[in-house]
């Protein structure tokens, strides 16, 4: 019997062994999309104890003690982070089989060097040991990150960040890139117009323009666009139901745009071909730019109403949605490359069942002048887990080129989750391992390592120009 998490966990052979150790374990990562705070990052911040950077703003944690009964003042409430702690501590046992389980005793392992598994019985000896720890300053954010051999980061940033705690992070030198990514999702936000009215106001006072109509709103955001774009950032980011690619003209869209600053309800069509106008536009400057442009589609949002009010958005009440990706998803991607502007693009799904449509639609616009120009996006969210990434794996391989794959990335607000690299590192030299031994591929390590190589980093930093 195998021992819990040693040094081959999840390497259930011995050529995959040699893959992860020789080739996989030691490489440099990159975090393309991360929800970090930069300002965190900025003040090289030491957290005052365990539940602080463990258990805050952690959503998957907190839906599993939800699950387990436990009270929500134990969770966003007003209990003490020890009192917070011990709860987690109790709920970890029953979490057996959830990735939360792996995850969790990774990172004690990872950061902490302690491998006592977390229970009511250790609870104490463990909050005390690494509280004292994040204490040192061995243990700031900066050097959890060097610990964890990170060489790039991007966080998310809205237009109308100011990105001053970029601009001092670049400042003082900090070795690792902690690059900004544009996510525009509540410019296009026309389902709640009160919070749209009130974002348009925001954009309009950070960009000092007047927006008066949809041309000055697009020269606004053009603007936020170029101001990223001079404090290094790349890369954009949205977070969709799915992919708008209603029919508009731009006298439509300017009307529409009229009707939401005067407060007029707008139409379910109507919202739908202004978010289409918005998303191409997006794009359209994405390509003039060379940014890579990247869609996380197919969550189903805030679907507790009654918590939702209480505590807010991102706080444990979404799930996966079965929404019908494939159609405006072409005809999203099909306009673009239509006009040669469709620009290097990442599809995530959060519905497994649309795994195979992502890996055959990255297919129809692969045009040959950059390997992997779109690519099949890692298990995102509730995929980002045993199960959910090596059906990715195996969809990518079996329609699409998985040699060309920019690899894993965190999607977290935490500093400790970049266990969730070696998790993904491991499950690939699994999957290769066990091909070269069930003799379905050739017994070439030294080529199949390259492979693994270009995976866990080299593609991604050939294809973000890092």
């Amino acid at each position: 019997m195998k021992k819990f998490i040693d040094e081959n966990f999840l390497l259930n052979n011995e050529t995959a062994v040699l893959l992860y150790h020789q080739y996989a374990k030691d490489m440099a990562v990159i975090d393309y999309h991360c929800h970090l705070p930069p300002d965190q990052i900025a003040e090289d911040k030491n957290f005052e104890n365990l539940t602080q950077v463990w258990l805050y703003g952690d959503h998957y944690k907190w839906r599993a003690m939800r699950a387990n009964g436990v009270p929500e003042n134990y969770i966003t409430g007003n209990k003490s982070d020890w009192e917070k702690f011990e709860k987690w501590a109790e709920t970890v046992p029953y979490t057996l089989r959830n990735p939360l389980y792996h995850w969790t005793h990774l990172e004690l392992q990872r950061y902490f060097d302690c491998y006592t598994i977390l229970s009511p019985a250790t609870a104490r000896e463990i909050y005390d040991e690494c509280t004292a720890k994040l204490q040192k300053p061995a243990y700031s954010v900066r050097n959890l990150l060097r610990k964890m051999k990170v060489s790039v980061l991007a966080t998310t940033d809205d237009p109308t960040d100011d990105l001053v705690h970029h601009q001092k992070i670049k400042a003082d030198g900090f070795e690792i890139k902690v690059l900004p990514a544009f996510r525009p999702d509540k410019a296009m936000n026309a389902d709640d117009l009160p919070s749209l009215i009130a974002y348009i106001k925001k954009l309009q006072d950070i960009s000092s323009h007047q927006i008066i109509d949809f041309d000055s709103y697009l020269k606004a955001l053009k603007d936020r666009h170029d101001y990223f774009a001079a404090n290094g950032c790349t890369v954009s980011d949205h977070g969709l139901e799915q992919l708008y690619a209603a029919v508009y003209t731009d006298q439509e869209v300017a009307s529409i745009f009229d009707k939401l600053m005067n407060q007029q309800e707008l139409s379910a069509q109507e919202v739908l071909q202004f978010k289409s106008a918005m998303l191409y536009h997006f794009a359209i400057w994405d390509h003039e730019k060379g940014w890579v442009q990247q869609y996380h589609l197919g969550a189903l949002r805030n679907n507790n109403s009654r918590l939702l009010a209480r505590l807010g958005p991102d706080t444990g009440w979404d799930s996966i949605g079965d929404f019908q990706q494939g159609p405006q998803l072409s005809k999203f991607l099909n306009r673009l490359d239509a006009t040669d502007q469709l620009a290097k693009t990442i599809l995530y799904n959060l519905n497994p069942s649309d795994n195979e449509l992502m890996a055959t639609m990255i297919g129809n616009f692969n045009d040959g002048t950059i390997a992997g120009k779109i690519q099949f996006g890692s298990g995102w969210w509730f995929l980002d887990q045993k199960d959910g990434m090596t059906r990715q794996l195996n969809a990518l391989s079996n329609m699409g080129l998985l040699s060309r794959f920019i690899g894993m990335l965190t999607d977290s607000r935490s500093f400790l989750s970049y266990p969730r690299h070696e998790y993904f590192r491991r499950l690939l030299c699994n999957l290769l391992g066990e091909d070269i031994e069930n003799g379905e591929l050739p017994d070439n390590i030294d080529w199949v390592g390259q492979i693994v190589k270009n995976i866990c980093y080299t593609n991604a930093k050939d294809y973000f120009n890092f």
